[in-house]
């Protein structure tokens, strides 16, 4: 099995796609428990004009596409940026084994930031989390982003 910091950097390029779209740069991928990646996905709210369109739930639909299950049973999902409220009620529904993540989010992160999420008990599907995965990385790509967007705006 590969390392957690392999996938994070799949996870990377994925996040990239997204800049490259002009999108917020996160970017996710779906691993099985052999280690095969088995969906992937990129933030494209503003291209696909969906305000469900962050990059944990295209690749959890990716993944569920291929294999033919909304049931993730085994997956460990890997997302550069502490998923949202939206995200993280999908992977718990997805029964993901593990979520990795790069960057906190202070601002809205339900896995430690803002909340824990994962850890209530009312929920009868637990999550094993991780989170600071190349987070540096993941960090730097998203103010780098957000620093050339407000230098853009000034020039307007």
């Amino acid at each position: 099995m590969r390392s957690d910091e392999f996938y994070m950097h799949r996870a990377l390029d994925q996040a990239r796609q997204g800049l490259s779209a002009g999108e917020v740069p996160v970017g996710a991928v779906v691993v099985d428990a052999a280690g095969e990646i088995v969906g992937a996905g990129f933030n494209a709210p503003v291209g696909e004009h969906d305000p469900s369109a962050h990059a944990e739930i295209r690749a959890l639909r990716d993944a569920g596409e291929r294999l033919g299950n909304y049931r993730l049973d085994g997956c460990t999902l890997y997302v550069t940026l502490e998923p949202c409220l939206m995200c993280t009620g999908a992977i718990i529904h997805a029964r993901l084994a593990r979520l990795v993540y790069g960057a906190a989010e202070p601002r809205s992160g339900m896995a430690e930031s803002k909340a824990n999420l994962f850890a209530q008990p009312w929920y009868n599907h637990r999550v094993t989390v991780e989170g600071g995965v190349l987070a540096a990385r993941a960090a730097r790509l998203l103010r780098d982003f957000f620093a050339a967007r407000r230098a853009g705006l000034d020039n307007d």
